[in-house]
Parts: C-alpha cells; sequence; structure tokens
C-alpha cells in the first residue's frame, strides 16, 4: 500500500533527518566528545567508546534519511539513545517536567521511533527498497 511506503518515509526522515539526532552529531563535530568521554570514564567505561557517537548521530541517521540499511542504523540510533539516557538523564527517568510531561519525552519519542523503523523497515521509497531485508 502506497500510504504505507509515505508512512515510514517521513518516520525516516523525521527521526533521520529530523533537525535531532543529526544535529546533535554535527555539533560533537565540530565541539569534540570530551563531554561523553568524561561520563563513559565516570561510570568506569573506556573513554575512546565516545567516538562511536559519531556512528549513532552522524552515519545512522544519513543512512536513514537515503533507506540504506535502514534496520540496522535503526538498531544502532536505538542503542544510542539508550546509552544517552543511561549515562546522561538516568536520573530524570521517573521525573515529571514543569509542563506536566515525562522528563525525557524527546529522548523516548526517538527511542519508540527507532524501535519503529527497526520492526518497519525503510519501505520503497529508499534507495534500498522494500525488497531488501536489510531496509
Amino acid at each position: 500500500m502506497r500510504s504505507d511506503d509515505a508512512g515510514k518515509l517521513v518516520l525516516r526522515l523525521g527521526l533521520g533527518l529530523g533537525l535531532i539526532i543529526l544535529v546533535h552529531g554535527i555539533s560533537k563535530l565540530s565541539g569534540g566528545v570530551d563531554f561523553i568521554s568524561g561520563l563513559l570514564a565516570s561510570h568506569g567505561l573506556p573513554p575512546a567508546l565516545a567516538y562511536l557517537v559519531y556512528v549513532g548521530e552522524i552515519v545512522a541517521p544519513l543512512l536513514l534519511v537515503v533507506g540504506l540499511y535502514s534496520r540496522p542504523a535503526a538498531w544502532i540510533v536505538v542503542i544510542n539513545m539508550v546509552v544517552a539516557i543511561g549515562l546522561a538523564r538516568y536520573k530524570d527517568m521517573f521525573v515529571i517536567g514543569k509542563a506536566g510531561g515525562w522528563a525525557l519525552e524527546l529522548e523516548g519519542l526517538l527511542l519508540i521511533s527507532a524501535v519503529a523503523v527497526a520492526l518497519l523497515g525503510a519501505g520503497r521509497f529508499s534507495l534500498g527498497g522494500s525488497d531488501n531485508k536489510l531496509n
């Protein structure tokens, strides 16, 4: 059905290009990953893992936008969001914000959207096409 593929396209573009994840990655290209290295080190993890954020916030979103290897790219975003919540926002897991919403609503929305793309695939409007199992 054509509307299913259009919905998948909108979901992929919103998640990958939605000026959320990709912009965070671009800012880390110019500002570096020292903050993330410090978070990792404070949790007893190797600081060098911070460079994987470029995969989760630049490579994966770009793959989602063009619809190539969309399922693995979406799972990378899922992992990226789980790590971000676990390292930086875990204290807000059960907090209601000042406006009455969940304090992690943005992170939660990105996480759920990435899981949806990982399960649904890219659809017909993608470079990989709907026949590719990785899309």
